[in-house]
């Protein structure tokens, strides 16, 4: 018989989830939450405008505004006149930007996987053999 989900089996799932992130991204930056995901959405997208960061980080635009300028200051991200429009700017990850945001996902792999010797052989393949499941509920 087929188990249903329940929202109870869901929450705790978002909730493990969350604090593995947590866990992971505490022990291995020092670059505070929204910066990180700023600099995790140039890497994964690709240059983009205040408005439309602001959008996937979730937050408000003076918010990226200023999270942009900390980055922008420490060389890790600048900003581009848009091609498509000479008024607006396209915020751009420098390589050094790109150096940070690999290194960060280096040690959370790292420390991953010394939480991962912890396991037991079988508990370990079950957890690798839900990485693909993972990435499709994420939506990748």
């Amino acid at each position: 018989m087929e188990r249903q989900v329940t929202e109870d089996d869901a929450l705790q799932l978002v909730l493990a989830v969350h604090r593995l992130n947590r866990t992971l991204r505490l022990s291995t930056t020092d670059l505070p939450p929204t910066q990180l995901i700023v600099l995790s959405l140039l890497a994964e997208h690709g240059p983009m405008r205040i408005g439309e960061l602001a959008a996937r980080v979730p937050c408000s635009q003076p918010t990226a505004t200023t999270v942009v300028a900390v980055l922008e200051a420490a060389g890790l991200a600048r900003r581009e006149p848009d091609p498509a429009d000479g008024r607006a700017v396209l915020i751009i990850l420098t390589d050094e930007g790109q150096e940070r945001i690999t290194s960060v996902a280096r040690r959370e792999a790292e420390l991953l996987d010394r939480r991962m010797a912890e396991l037991e052989p079988d508990e370990r393949e079950i957890v690798l053999a839900a990485t693909p499941l993972l990435r499709r509920l994420a939506g990748r």
